[in-house]
């Protein structure tokens, strides 16, 4: 009996996480891909990019924020068979995150070559990443909608139906990429603006399919309409979750200026090993979803004590995951830097940076399962909150700012030096999750 519990929750885990887990790499796989292609244009394109897309990667921070507390609401509420609250949530985080999409979007066409201008000292890329930033800010409204209807039906466990969603995204975006960026079956060529386009037009077609299937597998709405809201009980949820995914990526971006100053060497090189972590953190994602999921509609029905045990499972999933990810990056990375058409130097750069990457990746996988899934599914977004500002403006912000300015250090150190706040925050978060303080039930 004791092993068809283990099995059964084994399986429930798979068919959360596989399909995120899927949906993540294929898109990270897509995204070399594109780097291939854009690769072809030349080391200025290939930063241009990268830097554009941390901007981006603020937005996608702070809506997966609002995601993340859309997910405790509706997992606990379905947990508690509560229909009209878990419609609510839904539509309360989706309409702040189109309100954020909608300020960001003003902003990257407002301004977007001084955007861009933090991240670089070099003028060429600052404009060129700006241009591209112009029409991929398109994507932002579209981008706010995905991550809240993807949340609904992870929830309601059809985790493969955004799957496929982001198949035929990922599908229209590379046949575009090949089609804009080099001008082909009669098309211009136009360059990074053609990455631009493509990158816009398959985030309409996701968020169009994505739209159909929550329209086809809604449930239904309760009769009788849900009660007063608890705007207390949600606000210190977002809040705090808000703060600490905007400093964290903040953060993030500190980091990207430091390695802009270091040179567009530095720079693209870095870029280059951004769709190797996206496919590896991508690999596991899925097991912080789950934990979301399964512990929040645990903790949602009252049961603590198998929340915590389930907890503990999903994190020794990690870091059996992390470790075989670990070795693997660490022996393919030579093999993986020929396929770009860049300079020795910026290759060399890759490969050492990925040497440093795969020495901290479980601690990168474990803290994205403790906090992104499992602290933050009782509500008490405050902890995850605390622990993340320490980690990164504490301890990995001033030592990348030591390790580049005042040591002088190239580009692999200080990105290995700078990682190890993971290694802090996550002692942090072990110490935390045991105390069992996070663990509460939401209010309907």
């Amino acid at each position: 009996m004791m092993r068809s519990k283990e099995q059964s929750f084994f399986h429930t885990v798979c068919a959360l996480a596989i399909p995120v887990a899927l949906q993540s790499m294929l898109q990270a796989s897509f995204g070399v891909v594109d780097q291939v292609m854009i690769g072809q244009l030349g080391g200025v394109e290939v930063a241009a990019v990268g830097l554009a897309g941390k901007f981006t990667g603020i937005l996608g921070v702070v809506l997966s924020a609002v995601g993340a507390v859309a997910g405790i609401m509706i997992s606990q509420y379905m947990g508690q068979k509560n229909t009209a609250e878990t419609r609510r949530s839904m539509v309360l985080n989706l309409r702040v995150c189109l309100i954020l999409a909608a300020l960001f979007m003003l902003a990257a066409i407002a301004v977007p070559e001084q955007i861009m201008g933090f991240y670089i000292a070099d003028t060429a890329t600052a404009e060129t990443a700006g241009r591209y930033l112009t029409i991929v800010s398109g994507t932002f409204l579209p981008a706010a909608g995905i991550t809240i209807l993807s949340t609904y039906l992870r929830c309601m466990e059809k985790a493969s139906l955004p799957l496929y969603a982001g198949i035929a995204s990922a599908a229209v975006n590379t046949g575009l990429n090949w089609i804009l960026i080099f001008g082909k079956l009669g098309a211009p060529a136009l360059g990074i603006r053609g990455a631009a386009l493509a990158t816009l037009i398959s985030q309409l077609v996701y968020f169009a399919v994505i739209f159909v299937m929550v329209l086809k597998y809604r449930e239904s709405a309760e009769n009788n309409p849900p009660g007063s809201f608890a705007w207390k009980q949600y606000l210190s949820m977002l809040l705090p979750l808000l703060v600490s995914e905007f400093m964290w990526v903040l953060g993030e971006n500190v980091y990207t200026g430091i390695y802009g100053h270091l040179g567009t060497a530095a720079t693209a090189a870095m870029t280059l090993t951004n769709p190797v972590q996206s496919l590896a953190i991508g690999a596991l994602c899925g097991l912080s979803q789950a934990a979301a999921i399964l512990v929040g509609k645990r903790l949602g029905d009252g049961d603590r004590e198998m929340a915590y045990r389930e907890a503990k499972k999903l994190l020794l999933y990690g870091l059996a995951g992390s470790l075989l990810l670990s070795v693997m990056i660490f022996f393919v990375s030579p093999w993986y830097v020929r396929i770009f058409n860049v300079e020795t130097g910026i290759r060399e750069l890759t490969v050492q940076i990925l040497a440093a990457y795969a020495a901290v990746m479980p601690f990168k996988v474990l803290n994205m399962i403790i906090g992104s899934g499992i602290l933050r599914s009782g509500g008490k977004t405050t902890y995850v909150m605390v622990i993340d500002l320490m980690g990164t403006w504490l301890f990995g912000v001033p030592l990348g700012l030591l390790t580049a300015f005042v040591f002088h250090w190239p580009i692999p150190m200080v990105y290995l030096t700078l990682s190890m706040e993971e290694c802090i925050r996550f002692a942090v978060s072990l110490v935390v999750f045991k105390r069992r303080g996070w663990m509460s039930q939401l209010r309907a």
